[in-house]
């Protein structure tokens, strides 16, 4: 008698171990399945060649418009469970797509939502929301990350009804086809950094794409300069006044990398669970053998266990409990639980996991980028430190 089951007859075969997708009310989950079942047929088959030519495919965007995607909590009134379960999906497939997707609704979108004025937000979030108009964030700089909040080097000047900005960033995700960017920058007469929208086509604006990257090679991160960029007062966000209040948006959009890190191990779990049980040797399954058992239920058990702690914090930002430490905390601990997971799937794959045509390499790559962006993962530890010592143990 044999001691296989065909994968037909597993209740856990996708990786739902413990039935989170449940907890969705049936109209969430046919969106979730609507979302997932589009990536699979739309992002899947392109995926790694787009990876592998570093190159994102901007065909793609107006039928993410036709899905009607952008600011699904706030806009059209779904939970944060639900955003959160579709960034998972996104990224199970493909985490280059993914951050151009979290990028534009969480970062781009969710500055306008929360720091724009009634009369700005007006004017701009039809277009955005409807893909008519993509836009990224751009807060790091080529000397500042970490330490940004006291770093920003990039400048700018009021004069009249301008400003004008000049500086650097760095790592801007997608700048390169964007048509706005929103620009964090230092008022040289308060010393306060304040936010901008900035339209990619103004005279002194350039991006340059970004070589040679092993992660996320899709994205077309690019090296921002800002020459004498004049923004005219009313790109001037209204409620963007303080560093303080990138927190409004950092603090969700943090949240979202957590999901991101989600969907990347279930992507290595996919990848992994059938490798093994389709791979032969000494003639039988790999997944016959207990140590690939053993490596196959850890990565399991890091997703879920990283798929609990992001639904607890879901039900948290819908119930409006959240902080900035929740997310923080939730941050480094599941990209954290991430590295772990995809290096246990280059494993399981031997050899070939370090071959693109086998998707694990451009998933462990991936995961590389996701565990550093949106706070190190030491930096969001230590801000979970600070709220359980009362210590700073950083500036």
């Amino acid at each position: 008698m044999s001691n296989h089951t065909d994968a037909t007859e597993l209740p856990y075969a996708d990786g739902d171990f413990f039935f989170f997708e449940s907890l969705l009310p049936p109209n969430e989950l046919e969106r979730l399945n609507t979302i997932r079942d589009w990536m699979e047929a739309e992002v899947r088959p392109i995926s790694r060649d787009y990876w592998n030519r570093s190159e994102f495919p901007v065909h793609l965007i107006p039928k993410v418009a036709e899905l009607d995607m952008i600011s699904p909590v706030r806009r059209q009134g779904y939970s944060h469970l639900l955003a959160g379960m579709v960034t998972a999906a996104i990224h199970r497939v493909d985490a280059s797509f993914g951050t151009f997707f979290s990028g534009h609704d969480g970062l781009f979108t969710g500055s306008i939502e929360l720091l724009a004025s009634e009369e700005q937000q007006q004017a701009w979030l039809p277009d955005i929301y409807s893909l008519k108009k993509t836009g990224v964030f751009a807060i790091t700089e080529p000397l500042a990350g970490s330490d940004v909040a006291g770093g920003t080097q990039t400048t700018a000047v009021r004069d009249g009804d301008n400003w004008i900005l000049n500086g650097e960033k760095r790592w801007i995700g997608n700048s390169t086809f964007s048509d706005y960017v929103i620009v964090w920058a230092k008022d040289v007469q308060d010393g306060q950094v304040k936010g901008f929208l900035v339209d990619t086509a103004t005279a002194g604006f350039t991006a340059t794409l970004i070589e040679n990257r092993i992660a996320l090679r899709s994205v077309q991160n690019a090296d921002i300069v800002l020459k004498d960029v004049v923004v005219p007062d009313f790109f001037k966000l209204a409620h963007a006044n303080s560093f303080r209040d990138t927190n409004k948006v950092l603090k969700t959009t943090r949240a979202t990398v957590g999901w991101q890190a989600v969907g990347v191990q279930m992507a290595a779990f996919d990848v992994a669970r059938k490798y093994a049980v389709e791979r032969r040797q000494f003639g039988k399954p790999i997944a016959s053998f207990q140590l690939i058992q053993e490596q196959l239920v850890t990565m399991l058990s890091n997703a879920q266990a990283s798929m609990g702690m992001m639904v607890r914090l879901a039900q948290m930002e819908d119930a409006g409990t959240t902080r900035n430490e929740h997310s923080a905390l939730a941050k480094a601990f599941v990209t954290k639980c991430m590295r772990e997971t995809v290096a246990l799937g280059r494993s399981v794959l031997g050899g070939n996991g370090v071959h693109v045509d086998y998707e694990m390499a451009k998933i462990f790559c991936d995961a590389e980028a996701i565990y550093t962006y949106e706070g190190t993962y030491e930096i969001n530890t230590l801000v979970a430190g600070r709220s359980i010592t009362g210590i700073a143990a950083f500036v």
